[in-house]
């Protein structure tokens, strides 16, 4: 049987780009599956939203490392870990923490360059460190595991995309195998980020980049389309619109589902062999 993390390896192919969809318990990830997702990304955002709490950094390395062993039991496809900051500034912690994770049955991980739970992004060489600690690492373990290195800085506010491409041709040259940089400012600045990485580049399908098909992404040089916590999001607007009229004015006429046969055949046909 084929290593889940080089079947992950190998799906990133620059100019034809997969789409990995982030999933927030077994449900979600077994009814990706069934509806066609070839790997599941695990969101650090809709993973603290099951647990009450807010995203950037509220949820500990075991809790996030058991909902990656959850998940990655759950679905026979690869699963990669969004392992935030990698639970710390330390680049040894950052090594141990992909070790971890490739444990716990991660055939892929990102690890980003925020300095959790602030904002701010740490230092360029601390950055790279960091991912030269966690490539170092990947490449000793007994089973392959994607690293992915995200430049968070744009979509925060910590820095311009002049610094985020520095970083991520660093982040390349590191021995990263894949950059993301959330958010760029235009579809433009996203085919400049893959023409000058040596890797694969993950982009991520959200806000305005919700406009464009997967053809536009192609075109760009994406290798990877993240949903990020775009389908949690989209559930918690459920919410919103079918229980707020409930519990405002008694109104239920919004409550109409998916029925229980439909979700009971994605979730039985989500489940492995």
């Amino acid at each position: 049987m084929t290593d889940r993390g080089t079947q992950f390896r190998d799906m990133h192919v620059p100019g034809a780009p997969f789409v990995l969809a982030n999933a927030w318990d077994v449900g979600s990830a077994r009814m990706l599956v069934a509806l066609g997702a070839k790997a599941i990304g695990t969101s650090s955002a809709a993973h603290a939203f099951t647990l009450g709490r807010p995203d950037m950094g509220q949820v500990t390395r075991d809790e996030a490392l058991a909902h990656v062993e959850l998940l990655a039991g759950a679905v026979a496809c690869p699963i990669s870990a969004d392992l935030e900051n990698g639970f710390g500034e330390a680049p040894d912690t950052v090594a141990e923490t992909v070790a971890l994770a490739s444990e716990c049955g991660a055939a892929g991980l990102s690890i980003e360059d925020t300095a959790l739970p602030a904002t701010h992004a740490y230092d360029r060489d601390l950055a790279v460190e960091r991912i030269e600690a966690a490539v170092a690492r990947a490449r000793s373990l007994p089973k392959d595991i994607v690293v992915c290195a995200r430049a968070d800085g744009v979509l925060n506010g910590a820095y311009d995309m002049a610094e985020a491409m520095v970083r991520a041709v660093a982040f390349a040259e590191a021995g990263a195998d894949c950059v993301y940089v959330p958010m760029p400012p235009s579809m433009d600045d996203l085919a400049k980020l893959c023409a000058a990485v040596a890797c694969p580049v993950n982009a991520l399908a959200a806000g305005p980049y919700t406009q464009y098909d997967l053809r536009a992404f192609a075109a760009a040089g994406v290798a990877r389309i993240s949903l990020g916590s775009a389908l949690a999001r989209v559930t918690h607007q459920a919410i919103l619109d079918a229980a707020g009229p409930v519990l405002s004015d008694g109104n239920f006429g919004l409550l109409r589902g998916a029925s229980g046969d439909a979700i009971d055949a994605l979730l039985q046909a989500g489940t492995p062999d």
